[in-house]
Parts: C-alpha cells; sequence; structure tokens
C-alpha cells in the first residue's frame, strides 16, 4: 500500500500538517491501516525532497502545514489512473509454510492446514461482525472503512477456498512420496536462475 500516494492524494483537498493528515488518513480507510506520526513526518521530508510538497504556514499552535506542488498532483493523478500490480513472486508467508511443511517428512500437514482453516474462519466471523456495526451505510466515512473490510472479508474467503484446494490436492498424493530429504548436492554459487512462467 502506498502511504506516499495516499497522502499525496489528501493533501491534493488542501494544506494538512502532520497530526492531521493522519487522521485525515484514519477516516479514509476506516483505522484499518494504523500509520505512526513519526512514519508521516518521514513521509512529508521525502515528498518535500522531491519537489512533490512544499512548506506552508505555521499556525498559532505550530502546526507546520504542507501543501502539495503541481508536480504532487500530477503524481496524485498517475497514482489514481493507474491499476495496481500484484508481485510477479510471493512473499506470503502462509503459502510458504504451507510449501515447506508439504516437503518436511513426517510433519501433519492435514493438522497445519486444520488449524490455519480455524484461525482464517475465527477471523473472517470477527470481521463481519466489524462490517454490521450499525454504521451510517451513507456516510463517507463508513463507506471507506466498509470498502476496506470487503477487501479483507474477500481476502480471507479466498485464503479459506485455497486451503480447501490444497488440502484436496494433497490427498491425492501419499504423503510419504512428498518428504523432501537434504539434498546432497552441493549448491552453486550466486543467486538460483529466475524461473520464469
Amino acid at each position: 500500500m502506498s502511504v506516499r500516494q495516499s497522502l499525496l492524494a489528501i493533501l491534493d483537498q488542501g494544506p494538512c500538517y502532520g497530526y492531521q493528515l493522519r487522521a485525515e488518513f484514519d477516516r479514509r480507510t476506516g483505522s484499518t491501516w494504523p500509520l505512526n506520526v513519526g512514519q508521516i513526518y518521514n513521509t512529508l521530508e521525502r515528498l518535500e525532497r522531491d519537489g512533490l510538497v512544499v512548506k506552508g504556514d505555521t499556525d498559532d499552535h505550530g502546526h507546520v502545514y504542507h501543501q502539495i506542488t503541481e508536480a504532487g498532483r500530477i503524481e496524485v493523478r498517475a497514482w489514481l489512473d493507474s491499476p495496481v500490480l500484484r508481485q510477479s513472486g510471493t512473499r506470503d508467508e502462509l503459502a510458504i509454510k504451507l510449501a515447506v511443511a508439504a516437503t518436511l517428512p513426517g510433519v501433519d500437514v492435514a493438522s497445519v492446514i486444520h488449524h490455519q482453516r480455524e484461525a482464517s474462519l475465527t477471523q473472517l466471523q470477527e470481521l463481519n461482525r466489524a462490517n454490521d456495526g450499525g454504521a451510517d451505510p451513507d456516510g463517507a466515512e463508513d463507506l471507506a472503512r466498509s470498502l476496506v473490510v470487503d477487501s479483507m472479508i474477500f481476502a480471507v474467503q479466498a485464503e479459506v477456498r485455497w486451503l480447501d484446494h490444497i488440502e484436496q490436492r494433497l490427498t491425492t498424493h501419499p504423503h510419504h512420496a512428498m518428504g523432501l530429504e537434504l539434498s546432497t548436492e552441493r549448491p552453486k554459487r550466486g543467486r538460483p536462475a529466475k524461473v520464469h512462467s
């Protein structure tokens, strides 16, 4: 998720100071992605360095307002007009955990999947409860929060379907045939070749 572009998009609405930016980010994301104020100020420094924001007025409370530049507005428009592309490789901890577990001799992978499914279903119930919190369906803040929570619900639902798929695949392979012993082949130095699909 791009904190940089999100903060720029908020600044495109008008000048803000650091804590105000954090509050606006929380309002617009349903407080589902907590940012600390240090992260806000570090991002503002980089945006200023890159010519996308400038420091503006300071109010009576010492708040320094930042305002977007024309270059910043151009970057916001480019961000909003560009699709989000998912990474081609995986850094998904669960996928890696199950891939490794499935190749370790003596590991009960069905148990690993079972525990994960229980945790995922519990998370799904909590997200569904959070989404049914009696919010004002016409309120902009509630809509923003609901959009983010809906995304999380769909991701967990997909995870549960994927776990079902993995479990089905593992039942068609005898587990003893899947275990990999440590290789006796000495690895070559350097980076492994990239696999292209």
